[in-house]
């Protein structure tokens, strides 16, 4: 059904950076199709890393996380993805915003429980802790309906 997915967040430093690697860490364990998993900012910095506590806790889950470079989410991106993911409802409109080819195939992270899922960057410890535990939850439920 997907081939190509991106997920898609404002700076691609933390949330989609991360259900990049859950998802990628998910999907061997599902007998489904190749999908490639890629993620992009809607306002990102082209080529900073990975923001340090979000992927100190994905190390501490025992997931790998490859070096990452952040990406500004451009057109191209946009028309190759099959399925769009964005970790909050405002972000809709601006992919949407980037390419209108976008609509019907752009969703939430959290679409299925009607939730966003909150930046935690520059906040405590724990605020990253519950964006990585949602952040989980939501890969996993996408999963089932990728495959």
């Amino acid at each position: 059904m997907f081939s190509n997915v991106l997920i898609v967040c404002h700076a691609n430093i933390c949330r989609s950076p991360a259900a990049e690697v859950i998802f990628k860490s998910l999907h061997p364990r599902i007998s489904c199709k190749p999908v490639s998993y890629h993620s992009a900012g809607v306002r990102a910095f082209e080529g900073m890393g990975m923001d340090a506590v979000m992927k100190n806790l994905l190390v501490e889950r025992g997931l790998p996380v490859a070096p990452h470079r952040s990406r500004r989410l451009n057109i191209s991106m946009v028309r190759e993805a099959d399925l769009i993911l964005v970790a909050a409802r405002n972000q809709i409109g601006q992919v949407e915003a980037l390419d209108r080819t976008a609509r019907g195939k752009v969703f939430t992270l959290g679409n299925w429980e009607e939730i966003d899922v909150v930046d935690p960057h520059g906040k405590s410890e724990s605020s990253y802790r519950a964006s990585l535990i949602l952040i989980e939850r939501l890969a996993a439920g996408w999963i089932e309906r990728i495959c």
